[in-house]
């Protein structure tokens, strides 16, 4: 009876030895990188500086290479050799991202009476689409930046008649080594094209 005794004491000591191990193990084996999804930054536009004009508009997604037409953000590591950031994503895939990123710009400058997207199907006065080349962190030996290229054409509808069409590139640098620096660019990137595109627009469609 005694030596029975024992032996569940000790297969007792045993199995709490174990437990304790296994929790010491779960703290001690590294736990798997997260992924990382942004959102792209945006500032606020400037207030409105003319009247709203009699006119609507609908953008259109931009047509893209394979490469760009995904969540995932894109770097230009050597010459013409492109890559992506390690483990981190964009909340859409990017020819969204820049559809959307305009949308906002004219909505928020309030000049345009009525701005839509091509999900939605509504007729339009206009339409602005092109052709988006480039959207990625570029690494060069003495600096680092984020290039944004669109090629913008503004249709009228009606005719389905291009009105006019220009190219539009951004340059800005990455002010730091990390993820979110490279994101805080993007995100003026993007601001910086959008008010040229809606500023671009509105002078061509009322001329």
């Amino acid at each position: 009876m005694a030596s029975l005794i024992r032996i569940r004491r000790h297969a007792r000591y045993f199995l709490t030895g174990m437990f304790f191990l296994s929790l010491a193990a779960c703290t001690i084996i590294p736990s798997s990188p997260l992924l990382q999804v942004y959102l792209l930054p945006d500032q606020p536009a400037a207030a409105p500086s003319g009247q709203q004009v009699n006119w609507s508009l609908r953008v259109v997604q931009p047509g893209t290479n394979q490469f760009l037409n995904s969540s995932r953000i894109a770097v230009q590591s050597q010459g013409e050799e492109l890559a992506v950031y390690k483990d981190s994503r964009w909340s859409d895939p990017v020819p969204i991202l820049l559809r959307n990123r305009l949308i906002m710009e004219f909505r928020r400058d309030g000049r345009v009476r009525a701005v839509t997207n091509d999900d939605d199907g509504l007729p339009a006065d206009y339409e602005l689409s092109g052709d988006l080349t480039a959207f990625q962190g570029v690494q060069h030996a003495n600096k680092n930046e984020v290039l944004i290229r669109f090629d913008a054409r503004l249709v009228r509808a009606s005719e389905r008649k291009i009105i006019a069409s220009r190219s539009f590139e951004i340059r800005q640098p990455i002010g730091g080594s990390s993820m979110n620096d490279v994101v805080q660019a993007f995100g003026r990137a993007s601001d910086n094209i959008s008010a040229q595109v809606l500023n671009w627009t509105l002078q061509v469609a009322t001329e």
